[in-house]
């Protein structure tokens, strides 16, 4: 079975290990063909110059090719220096950020605009993917009265 996905990075750095595929899944369905490419600043520069006339780098574009198939641009070196940033992280770290943003830009290619809609589903998305493990308190057994923090395995 073919996933209908590509990732092609254009750039010098690594990318972390995310759960694009399951993401792309979820949000824009198995059929749909989505690339990702991760490129660096002049290059996110010029596409954005050329397609939104906009003279500047951004950390994500989206392009809707047909109803079925998209792709995502991200910018690398921009995106880690938003997350250095706090006023623009959202209080992410760089895979956290990057994770977000490619959620971001699957929305925009499903049809949806900037709205507190996008947003609820930004967040579903983020929590679900990577939250939802994070500082779970559950029953130690091992100890009658014990409660103890740690990650659920998935």
């Amino acid at each position: 079975m073919q996933d209908n996905f590509a990732i092609a990075n254009k750039t010098k750095k690594r990318i972390p290990v995310l759960p694009f595929l399951a993401i792309k899944n979820d949000i824009l369905g198995k059929n749909y063909s989505l690339s990702l490419a991760f490129v660096d600043k002049k290059t996110s520069r010029k596409i954005n110059k050329t397609y939104r006339k906009k003279d500047k780098a951004t950390n994500v574009l989206s392009f809707t090719i047909s109803k079925s198939e998209g792709e995502i641009v991200l910018c690398p070196s921009l995106i880690e220096v938003e997350a250095k940033n706090k006023e623009k992280n959202f209080n992410k770290n760089y895979r956290e950020l990057l994770g977000f943003l490619v959620i971001h830009g699957m929305l925009h290619l499903k049809g949806m605009q900037h709205s507190s809609k996008m947003n609820r589903a930004e967040e579903k998305y983020d929590q679900k993917y990577f939250y939802r493990n994070r500082h779970r308190i559950r029953y130690d057994q091992s100890h009658s009265r014990g409660v103890r923090k740690g990650r659920k395995k998935s």
